[in-house]
């Protein structure tokens, strides 16, 4: 694909926080793609270069970043490149460094973007597809919606940071969908009538102050049970703790106290007991390795544990996990690690190994719906991408409808083949 030229540009994200977006243009196609930024942030990620000019959007402008993708795109203008491989190797050279801290992973991942979604489209195919093309069907993945927000996302008293719902039934994504959604809105029926609040966080869950993370529980199973469908049959409960934000070094503030790492994973597999939960995330912190490798041997075979700060979407992060056996599943954040073939190799590392995939969005999205072709098309089990409210939510998943209604009958649902090896 020859590049014609590259036009970069600050917008907001769904926090009202800057960020980059760009349109690529080759000789016969073009695309626009913006980066996503996250709240709760692991210490290994790759480099999300801010301006930290106080004065304007207190620091956090990214008009540096803008500038280094305009210097870049001077350079491509004419270039050819064969695919995402080369172009992204030449966009790490320019860089030269592991984390992306010179041009900024923000920048790269906005010209990584840029690029495969303009060679889909000179390609006339649409992402999904061209990631995989002439499949005989393409599987549609479980979403995992965040209906209760707690920890970085909503100054709530909650530990957990996520409490989903991950509906399995309807044999189609649609049907999925639908359950899900009809759950969201059963549960704010039933906080408001208990004298909760039902204002969301930012990714459009529910953030009422609580007495106890165990009592959000609760508060989806009623849910779940007011809209006909069965808990642990049709729908199951996933939480993303995010154990990094709790973590002293030694303990884990769990409500108002300082627990054991030994002490948290008992309280893990009490709930497991109670409760149809199939995935926890981050259920440890991100280096923290003993206890995730404790938690694996206890609980990997009933659940889905999930490496988000662990692993950064970074191969040599997730090589580790494997080598050590400290979770079965990769959260897939492609902004974590900067490149689009980067985040590819990732995932097919995972395949290799019988982890499971679940794509990602953050918590300062934009409308840019990638990652719902992302997910299909990098054959990912599960998606994330927050409640059924919210625009920028709501964007991904009704991708995910479109993509479904153009497959026609080659769409298939992955449904509780997506948490394999674990109890369903």
């Amino acid at each position: 694909m020859k590049i014609k030229k590259v036009i970069a540009r600050q917008i907001l994200d769904s926090r009202g926080n800057p960020t980059v977006e760009v349109d690529f243009y080759s000789t016969k196609a073009w695309a626009r793609a913006a980066v996503p930024s996250g709240a709760s942030t692991g210490v290994h990620e790759a480099h999300e270069l801010r301006d930290e000019d106080k004065s304007k959007y207190g620091g956090k402008g990214v008009l540096k970043s803008v500038l280094n993708i305009t210097k870049l795109a001077d350079e491509l203008e004419g270039q050819t490149f064969a695919n995402i491989y080369d172009f992204d190797q030449w966009l790490k050279a320019k860089d030269g460094t592991e984390n992306k801290s010179n041009l900024g992973a923000n920048s790269l991942l906005a010209l990584s973007l840029g690029f495969i979604k303009t060679q889909a489209a000179e390609n006339e195919m649409p992402l999904f597809e061209f990631l995989r093309p002439n499949q005989k069907s393409y599987k549609l993945p479980v979403p995992l919606m965040n209906i209760i927000n707690g920890g970085a996302h909503a100054n709530n008293g909650v530990d957990v940071q996520e409490f989903m719902v991950a509906p399995v039934c309807g044999g189609s994504f649609s049907e999925a969908l639908r359950a899900g959604t009809e759950i969201f809105h059963a549960l704010k029926k039933v906080l408001h009538s208990e004298g909760h609040s039902t204002a969301v966080g930012d990714e459009g869950g529910f953030a009422p102050k609580l007495k106890s993370n165990i009592q959000a529980l609760e508060y989806i199973m009623k849910a779940i049970s007011m809209t006909g469908y069965k808990a642990g049959k049709d729908v199951f409960i996933a939480l993303d703790v995010a154990a990094t934000e709790l973590f002293d070094g030694h303990k884990y503030r769990w409500e108002g106290q300082m627990i054991s790492p030994e002490q948290l994973i008992s309280i893990y597999k009490s709930w497991i007991d109670q409760f149809p939960i199939v995935s926890i995330e981050d259920g440890a912190s991100e280096d923290d390795w003993s206890t995730w490798i404790s938690m694996n041997e206890i609980l990997g075979q009933k659940v889905q544990l999930i490496g988000d700060d662990l692993f950064v979407t970074n191969p040599k992060r997730l090589k580790m996990g494997i080598e050590k056996k400290a979770a079965n599943a990769l959260l897939v954040k492609i902004n974590q690690i900067g490149t689009i073939s980067e985040t590819i190799s990732t995932v097919s590392q995972c395949h290799e190994v019988n982890f499971n995939t679940i794509m990602s969005h953050r918590s300062g999205e934009t409308e840019d719906a990638t990652i719902a072709d992302l997910a299909v098309g990098l054959f990912c089990s599960q998606i994330k991408t927050g409640s059924p409210c919210r625009g920028e939510r709501t964007a991904k998943y009704n991708q995910l409808l479109r993509i479904e209604q153009l497959l026609g009958p080659k769409a298939d649902f992955w449904g509780t083949k997506a948490f394999n090896s674990i109890r369903i």
